[in-house]
């Protein structure tokens, strides 16, 4: 049996609680903002199934569904935004997340401000809209997964022979709303700048220096949602800093000598010369250095 990261209906959202795996699979139910916030934060969602999760529309939906916002037009945008953007601070480093959340305010916004606009003409276009995005982030992993295996199959295997592929930060449909993009890529991305830097999963950075010195292509798989071109390089990126517990308690006991100091980031940044060979999105694979191009010209 497939799992699956989310399941959604109308008036209903279920995560799959990540942390227990592979002892359970339990779902979980968001019925919140805050419980989203939390789950994100906990890391119980996977980093793709975020933006819709969280920065995302999901619980804000849910919430929308069950009257929240309001009374008023401007009340039920302000609910909106402010949960929207609350959401975003429990995933920093991820641009698809923030980017999300603000084109989902400015929708709500822009329903609202229609002539005739009424609270339930705004409470449907937020909540179709979150839909349709989730509908486009499935059709934009399997895009992800189809041209990357087409692309390491042509490059590392013209001849038809088999390839091996090493995987990192990327848990197939368990790292995306439904649809694992684990195919052929090596690491995924919660952010990657102009230059082609890319903010992943610490341990990322380590397997592109090893991956370059042995001569193997080292590639990053990421919606252009998760490209950044305000940011010119990685030095720009925010790194999401997560608790020293972390490292110093195993199941609640603690393995560590007291007083330690602990630096504990969530992600490191690797370097654009080290992916040699290529970004691959749903737009297609790019090298670094033809990334801003590529985006641009596609008005991403």
């Amino acid at each position: 049996m497939t799992l699956e990261a989310i399941r959604y209906s109308r008036g209903s959202l279920q995560i799959l609680d990540q942390l227990l795996l592979p002892q359970q699979s339990r779902y979980e139910a968001v019925g919140s903002v805050r419980q989203a916030w939390e789950a994100i934060r906990a890391m119980k969602v996977g980093p793709r199934g975020v933006p819709w999760v969280g920065g995302s529309k999901g619980p804000a939906v849910v919430e929308l569904q069950a009257g929240a916002g309001g009374p008023g037009l401007a009340a039920l945008v302000a609910f909106v935004r402010d949960a929207l953007s609350f959401l975003v601070t429990a995933r920093p480093t991820a641009v698809n997340m923030a980017r999300a959340a603000r084109d989902l305010a400015e929708a709500a916004a822009q329903e609202a401000e229609r002539e005739g606009a009424t609270e339930e003409a705004v409470r449907e276009r937020v909540i179709r809209w979150a839909e349709d995005m989730l509908e486009k982030d499935l059709r934009d992993n399997r895009s992800i997964g189809d041209l990357g295996a087409r692309h390491l199959l042509e490059r590392a295997a013209p001849g038809g022979d088999k390839v091996t592929v090493l995987t990192h930060c990327n848990t197939g449909a368990l790292a995306t709303a439904g649809y694992g993009t684990a195919l052929a890529v090596v690491v995924g991305a919660d952010r990657v700048v102009a230059n082609g830097d890319t903010a992943n999963k610490v341990g990322t950075y380590q397997l592109a220096i090893a991956a370059k010195h042995h001569g193997i292509p080292f590639y990053v798989a990421a919606p252009s949602s998760s490209c950044d071109l305000r940011l010119e390089t990685g030095q720009e990126i925010i790194i999401e800093e997560r608790p020293g517990q972390e490292l110093t308690d195993v199941n609640g006991v603690r393995i560590a000598a007291p007083g330690i100091a602990i630096w504990n980031p969530a992600f490191d940044v690797t370097p654009h010369d080290l992916i040699t060979g290529g970004i691959i999105t749903e737009l297609g694979v790019f090298a670094p250095e033809e990334l801003r191009a590529a985006l641009s010209a596609r008005g991403s």
